[in-house]
């Protein structure tokens, strides 16, 4: 039997072992890993909000208000004022009936997944789609069928397909508005007017969105005004928001569904309402005047980086494993910290720096890195 030593030593090989690297300094703009000064342009947090003073004083003031933990599952009494104030919340901002509330983004997706679709269902997932989408479609035990990424043409095709064979399946199109390593945004129009020509529903994941996009930084569905006709509005609160957690947007009827289904919710202690009270805190600054002014200049920096590109996450295509990593240890030595991305996150041969901007990077910082990178190398 291979223990794991061998497979570690594959890893090696192949260029593609991974550990953790701790940093030694709270989330911010520049961080200390190692003994050294970073500016972190490896992080989500899209508006600086990880750190901003109010988030801090709400998830004091939750603490001394309802104690530091939830003490058990959402269904047996672990549901406290927060958590439903939130789901309420976020439910107005989306444009829903109801929302509901997951431990994380990746618990979100894993749970309401096989939740809402089974072993009589199809499920059609864009290739690109992250790896918590991917899981739960594969828990959910429904038909999955994939198209490749955003080819609408093919998507139709996997519509008109099952919809002959079947016309009482319940269909579900999975994708994401702001894909999270290209970086680049889904054809949310058409992929609705498709999914509306052949009575199916649509699950968008607007993780990378959410903060970033539309007048109140609700997401693309919020951009293009359409957040009344996308089924289940999925996101996280652990990157523009600044904290940690899930939720998913919909109908009061399909909440009520994934209350009793979504194993990822039942079975789970309820996240800390301090956290809640926190993520309450932050909504209201990003659908703010404030959060507006941080989304123009979070399009400031990244304009500096790469003009016209539609999200805050920039890949710099380097091609091999080594080639990334190599890139991301002399941005490092110059002071930056850019992660490389590397198979199986995305495919072999595209191994890529995922610049990650923010509106707390001072404009001069986003320049230096800026012209490092087209000194070095060039974007995909």
């Amino acid at each position: 039997m291979k223990g794991p030593a061998r497979e570690l030593e594959e890893l090696t090989e192949a260029g593609l072992l991974r550990s953790l690297r701790p940093l030694e300094s709270g989330a911010g703009p520049k961080v200390i890993r190692e003994g050294r000064e970073l500016w972190n342009f490896a992080s989500n947090d899209y508006l600086g909000l990880a750190a901003h003073p109010a988030l801090g004083e709400a998830f004091i003031e939750g603490v001394r208000r309802y104690g530091a933990g939830a003490a058990a599952s959402r269904l047996v009494c672990g549901t406290l004022p927060p958590h439903r104030e939130l789901e309420e919340a976020l439910a107005a901002a989306k444009g829903s009936e109801a929302a509901l509330s997951f431990p994380s983004g990746f618990a979100t997706a894993a749970g309401s997944l096989p939740a809402l679709a089974g072993k009589d269902d199809f499920l059609i997932l864009d290739k690109l789609c992250h790896a918590s989408l991917i899981d739960g479609a594969r828990l959910s035990g429904a038909t999955i069928r994939v198209f490749p990424h955003n080819d609408l043409a093919k998507l139709e095709k996997l519509l008109e397909s099952i919809r002959n064979k079947d016309a009482k399946a319940r269909v579900i199109v999975v994708t994401e508005s702001v894909f999270s390593m290209d970086g680049d945004l889904c054809p949310l129009r058409e992929i609705v007017e498709a999914k509306d020509r052949h009575g199916a529903l649509l699950f968008l994941d607007e993780a990378h969105a959410f903060g970033v996009l539309g007048p109140y930084g609700m997401g693309l569905a919020e951009a293009l005004g359409l957040q009344d006709l996308v089924d289940f509005q999925m996101g996280t609160l652990s990157k523009a928001a600044g904290l940690s957690g899930g939720y998913l947007a919909t109908t009061n009827a399909w909440r009520d569904l994934l209350v009793n289904r979504a194993r990822s919710f039942i079975y789970t202690t309820a996240p800390p309402p301090a956290l809640a009270h926190a993520a309450l805190a932050s909504l209201r600054i990003i659908r703010s005047e404030e959060g507006a002014e941080l989304r123009l200049k979070l399009r400031e920096n990244i304009e500096v980086i790469s003009p016209g590109h539609p999200s805050a996450i920039v890949p710099v295509i380097c091609g091999s494993s080594e080639a990334a990593m190599g890139a991301a240890r002399e941005l490092e030595e110059a002071g930056f910290m850019v992660p490389a991305i590397r198979y199986p996150t995305v495919p072999r041969g595209r191994a890529r720096l995922r610049v990650s901007l923010s509106a707390a990077h001072q404009g001069d910082v986003v320049r230096d890195l800026a012209g490092l990178l087209e000194e070095g190398v060039n974007h995909g």
